[in-house]
């Protein structure tokens, strides 16, 4: 028999099929019920009839029996906790604690009230607490849970060279195509594309050593970690100028976060895991530029200095598929991060945060990615649901584990999520150095591209540029910025501002006291 706690840890449903179930709103006269049980009932246009009232009657009749019905065959799955068929993800938390978050109890659906919410935001507020340290996992553990990964992947790189590549036994048939069944290129024309010239000078790559054929395999000198909406294209676009740089096929693999646990798109439920064999092929290109510079400088005289990048925007905070694939022993949150699995594998990496006004930054998310029918209106109302959701898991866990709950996240309609910076921030700290991280700001970098650039340059150990590389660099136009109809939207209504900036207050004076400079504050910022 499943324990209260043994619920509230567990995945309800174990398969994929399960987990790619939807869920169904319950709503009688547009007032929705439940939030995780949807059952429409639509009700029939008013016919004419004459001298039928009996008729009428029965109807209204029927109508209320079976609305009755669905009520008793509601209760029942909510009683007796078969929920399997009514929930899209696992719930790491009670119901009850989302549609009536403690004294504060609000209708989700249409709760637009800017006093009701403020107390919600204070709610929150006053349970916010930054903990100092998490317990780190064995490397064991990490290895148990990925061995396949850390087969692959060895401890040490071939020295004199600034990227971390070392070479690898090709066993492959000298005749076979070695991208044939990579996941990357099979679920994209684009990454198929760049494939089909990879392979056309595969074996021109090829180290001849004792009988044996090597590749040389690399992995990146540097992450791009986050955060979305946040100037990361922009900056990836710059450094793709610099000659010594090189990125992989293309910006976002996601194959930390996503693509290893077969998140194709988070809408389609899970496929087969992407190798993390298919995650180096995607440094091939650099990797034959860098081989090429080793066989020009053999006799040693100088280091070769490209070095590789990598661009997802995810990896800093996105740890959602946990829940699925790790053992729930820690009070409801991760086990592991993925900042864990790159530190036992490059221990020596270097990362660059790119960080905004995380209240700008949620209505730039929701502009680039939201659906139709977007308005400051609607983008108020799902920020309304969304801190009402958040507030319901403070009830009962930690800041922490709700920040990394996964149904929290999949079930708030805007990803307030992403912009509490800090709380991922300390976690990659609790592996990383200090000085292995760059924090910057879009603010900054939108109005002064040359020295954010330098900043760059300087923590990459990059060599001098000519005055004309850096001319290119710093005054190409910005990337991926609002699409005009977004901006015929306009601004976000001043109150949703005004409950943002109450809500990430804490989190940005935390920020700022680690990164000491409170420009991360965001008190004075201009609209970007």
């Amino acid at each position: 028999i499943m324990t209260q706690m043994d619920y509230k840890y567990s995945l309800l449903g174990s398969t994929v099929e399960e987990y790619r179930k939807r869920p169904l709103l319950l709503q009688v006269d547009e007032t929705p019920m439940n939030l995780f049980a949807i059952l429409e009932v639509k009700r029939d246009l008013p016919r004419r009839w004459s001298n039928l009232g009996w008729f009428r009657k029965i109807r209204v009749y029927s109508f209320l029996f079976g609305l009755a019905v669905m009520f008793l065959i509601t209760a029942s799955y909510i009683l007796t906790g078969d929920k399997k068929g009514l929930l899209l993800t696992p719930s790491p938390y009670h119901f009850s604690s989302l549609v009536s978050p403690g004294p504060l109890t609000f209708n989700l659906s249409s709760v637009k009230d800017y006093i009701h919410i403020k107390v919600v935001v204070k709610s929150i507020a006053s349970k916010v607490e930054f903990q100092s340290s998490r317990q780190l996992p064995e490397l064991k553990a990490l290895v148990k849970s990925e061995p396949h990964m850390f087969s692959v992947i060895p401890r040490k790189f071939l020295p004199g060279v600034k990227n971390p590549c070392w070479y690898e036994e090709y066993a492959g048939n000298i005749t076979s195509d070695p991208y044939r069944t990579n996941s990357y290129g099979r679920y994209s024309r684009r990454f198929r594309t760049v494939f089909q010239h990879l392979r056309n000078t595969f074996h021109e790559h090829l180290l001849h050593h004792n009988r044996k054929l090597y590749r040389m395999r690399c992995l990146p000198y540097f992450y791009i970690i986050g955060q979305p909406k946040c100037g990361t294209t922009d900056l990836y676009d710059r450094l793709k100028l610099h000659p010594d740089v090189k990125f992989t096929t293309f910006k976002e693999p996601h194959w930390w976060t996503r693509k290893r646990f077969g998140i194709i798109r988070l809408s389609e439920g899970f496929h087969d895991r992407y190798p993390v064999e298919d995650y180096l092929d995607l440094f091939d290109q650099a990797a034959y530029q860098i081989q090429g510079n080793l066989t020009a400088n053999t006799s040693g005289s100088s280091q070769p200095n490209m070095i590789i990048g990598e661009a997802s925007a995810s990896t800093m905070w996105d740890n959602n598929a946990w829940v699925y694939f790790y053992d729930n022993t820690t009070k409801g949150e991760p086990p592991f991060l993925i900042q864990d699995f790159i530190h036992a594998l490059q221990p020596d990496a270097r990362f660059i945060v790119m960080l905004r006004d995380p209240v700008e930054r949620l209505y730039s998310d929701y502009l680039y990615f939201g659906s139709a029918n977007k308005s400051a209106e609607d983008f108020h109302e799902k920020v309304s649901e969304s801190l009402q959701l958040f507030e319901g898991c403070l009830t009962e866990f930690t800041m922490r584990s709700c920040v990394y709950n996964t149904t929290v996240n999949n079930a708030m309609p805007v990803r307030l999520q992403v912009g509490l910076y800090i709380v991922y921030l300390m976690d990659w700290l609790t592996v990383f150095s200090r000085e292995q991280i760059l924090v910057l700001r879009l603010e900054d970098h939108a109005s002064n591209r040359k020295y954010t650039m330098h900043q760059v340059f300087e923590f990459l150990n990059l060599g001098p540029l000519t005055k004309e590389i850096e001319s290119e660099i710093t005054r190409s136009p910005a990337s991926n910025t609002r699409r005009p109809a977004d901006k015929n939207l306009g601004p976000m209504l001043p109150i949703t501002k005004d409950i943002l900036r109450d809500f990430y207050t804490p989190f940005n004076e935390k920020l700022a006291k680690v990164l000491q400079n409170d420009s991360f504050l965001w008190e004075n910022n201009s609209k970007l």
